[in-house]
């Protein structure tokens, strides 16, 4: 066995790391003194989608890129994903931007109103058009990571507070103590029950002030998601957020009316000025940070990337040493 590594931070980030580092033979301690997962992660809020072409119309081509890899570690590592595709829609007088989104994803397909109607039928009665992204998947973040959690438990790995060997520094915002140029970006989100509507995957509502994408949780209950704001506030969820949300899902469909608010999350997702994921080395400690609300989609090439430098000498692409702080 190669090692010993100890990560600290048990997000997505941290759990992906030492997933990754363990199934190459390494010793791996994980140090997270606010134990396993839960709402105090950030990753606990997220929506799940590993959605690379929906990413790529907004994000650099090098996320669409990596992320294709996720699904496929997800499931190697125990997780269950949904291979259902992704569907976009807009309302009647953002027809432009769905026009626009479909330039900027190759890979969807255009659906006409019975095509909506097989795919997910609760549309069809709204929606005269829309696209599908048929290559795109989602997860259930809580149950994922929990369900790692336990893998990695009887897997080996040490969950304690000892740090030994080389650490690899996975906290996210937390890390501010040390990356100056780590943003916070406040998001918040809502999950809902509405009995009177179905989906069967994703779908992406495309509004000039408040995209809104939905995902099915099951059993009737969705995750209505997400704010995007430049703050590192991480505790309070705003009311006129909270308002975008709930108005963004009734204009998607009247059915959410009457759905029952049954949480409200927030967290600030840790983000560099270009949005794009980093390794790097300061002192003797190595930092891998930077998913923005990228987690379950790039967290599996982070951790790659990292076991590929700290076991194999292997540069990774998001590299960043010449800049680090010293």
């Amino acid at each position: 066995m190669t090692g010993p590594f100890t990560i600290i931070g048990g997000g997505v980030c941290g759990l992906a790391m030492a997933a990754e580092l363990s199934s190459r033979d390494a010793r791996v301690t994980l140090v997270d003194p606010k134990g396993p997962p839960g709402d105090h992660a950030c990753s606990w809020w997220a929506g799940g989608m590993l959605a690379p072409d929906c990413e790529g119309v907004v994000a650099e081509p090098e996320i669409s890129r990596q992320g294709r890899k996720a699904a496929a570690w997800w499931e190697s590592q125990g997780g269950v994903v949904n291979y259902e595709g992704t569907v976009v829609v807009a309302l009647s007088r953002d027809q432009s931007d769905l026009a626009t989104f479909a330039r900027r994803a190759p890979t969807a397909t255009h659906l006409s109103k019975s095509q909506i109607a097989a795919v997910e039928p609760h549309l069809a009665d709204r929606y005269s058009k829309a696209l599908f992204l048929a290559d795109e998947g989602h997860l259930d973040p809580r149950a994922t990571l929990s369900a790692l959690y336990t893998r990695l438990n009887q897997k080996g790995v040490n969950f304690s507070d000892e740090i030994k060997g080389q650490v690899i520094d996975c906290r996210g915002l937390a890390a501010r103590d040390t990356l100056s140029d780590l943003r916070g970006v406040k998001g918040e989100m809502l999950i809902v029950r509405c009995p009177d509507f179905s989906l069967s995957r994703p779908v992406r509502l495309l509004h000039p002030r408040f995209p809104l994408y939905i995902v099915p949780r099951g059993d009737s209950v969705f995750m209505l998601g997400a704010t995007q704001i430049e703050t590192g506030e991480r505790t309070r969820a705003t009311l006129r957020s909270v308002m975008e949300l709930m108005n963004a899902s009734y204009a998607l469909h009247p059915a959410f009316g009457e759905a029952e608010l049954l949480e409200i999350g927030v967290d600030a997702r840790p983000a560099f000025p270009d949005n794009q994921p980093r390794i790097r080395r300061i002192g003797d400690r190595i930092y891998a940070n930077g998913l923005f609300r990228h987690g379950f989609l790039l967290a599996p090439a982070l951790a790659q990337m990292t076991a590929d430098l700290v076991l194999e000498g292997k540069i990774p692409e998001v590299w960043y040493e010449d800049h680090c702080e010293r």
